[in-house]
């Protein structure tokens, strides 16, 4: 179950991740409100927040938590971007989610 509760916590600071950096992009190249820029420093200060919540090394933490950015990216790029993400796009995530299991499953008691 904490396994599974570990991977929603990425799922959520990936998504807080990527809205903190969407927003300003609307505002820089779609020249849309630099109002953006409040709820994206919001959204980031919250992704920030988020990875603390893990009770493992930092540094581990970042790197498990890569391989769910990827997944997360590329279904963002299906839904926000309208972009089709390719077969070989997918193979990339399940090759970044096979790291990260690695590195979660593998982790040794600190």
């Amino acid at each position: 179950m904490d396994l599974l509760k570990t991977f929603f916590l990425f799922v959520f600071t990936a998504v807080a991740e990527i809205v903190g950096c969407y927003l300003p992009y609307l505002w820089l190249k779609q020249d849309k409100s630099a109002w953006l820029l409040v709820p994206a420093a919001f959204s980031l200060a919250l992704f920030a927040w988020l990875l603390t919540l893990h009770p493992t090394a930092a540094g581990r933490v970042y790197a498990a938590y890569g391989g769910v950015y990827i997944g997360v990216a590329m279904v963002w790029l299906m839904l926000v971007d309208k972009v089709r993400p390719t077969p070989l796009d997918w193979v990339g995530v399940a090759v970044s989610l096979l790291g990260m299991m690695i590195i979660v499953l593998g982790r040794q008691p600190e």
